[in-house]
């Protein structure tokens, strides 16, 4: 993978490891997850510390996203996500992808060997990483354990077609999203909104 900006330390969360398919045990003992692409995609480890690359919290911890959004079942595991914050499940194996703004969920119709083969061939485009590039081209930098916050949210049509990108924790972004999500779930398509919360 290129653009590497972390790779994480040997396994120690090995109750969280024994439950993984082995292809994932696989590429999680020859790197215990990374973050790549200079932050385009973050691939989790079975860790402890650090919180934000722990897989088993993601899973199963307190904020697990089966917790905060509804189309997510217990058993997806949320093993990577992209620069903002969308995560990459896998549910059997198949590979879905999950705006974590709506809460939407899509089959992205391949599995974990081709979602890697993608990535690695058209990184842009599968990871959505248009953002960051605008980001960077701006002089910014993602460091390990940051996404961005982008606002106004995507999902919401604004008056202004430019979005402020900044770089934030990643647990704080996650946090954010989910409550988002909270607040927008059972409105209707194209329901108008005050919207004043700034990510």
């Amino acid at each position: 993978m290129k653009g590497l900006l972390f790779q994480g330390r040997p396994i120690s969360d090995a109750q969280t490891f024994a439950l993984l398919p082995l292809y994932l045990q696989d590429f999680l003992r020859a790197q215990n997850g990374v973050v790549a692409y200079f932050g385009g995609l973050h691939i989790r480890g079975c860790c402890h510390y650090p919180l934000w690359h722990d897989l088993g919290a993601a899973w199963n911890g307190e904020q697990a996203f089966w917790k905060r959004y509804r189309t997510v079942q217990p058993t997806d595991i949320p093993f990577a996500q992209d620069c903002v914050g969308n995560q990459f499940l896998l549910r059997g194996d198949a590979v879905l992808f999950l705006d974590t703004e709506t809460g939407e969920i899509a089959d992205l119709e391949v599995d974990f060997k081709h979602f890697l083969f993608g990535i690695e061939k058209f990184p842009l485009d599968a990871l959505g990483m248009e953002p960051l590039r605008s980001f960077q081209q701006r002089g910014g930098q993602l460091e390990p354990g940051q996404l961005l916050s982008m606002y106004p949210p995507v999902c919401i049509q604004s008056r202004s077609e430019q979005r402020t990108l900044k770089p934030i924790p990643a647990l704080e972004r996650l946090t954010y999203l989910s409550g988002f999500y909270a607040q927008i779930k059972d409105l209707p398509d194209g329901q108008r909104l005050h919207y004043t919360l700034k990510a």
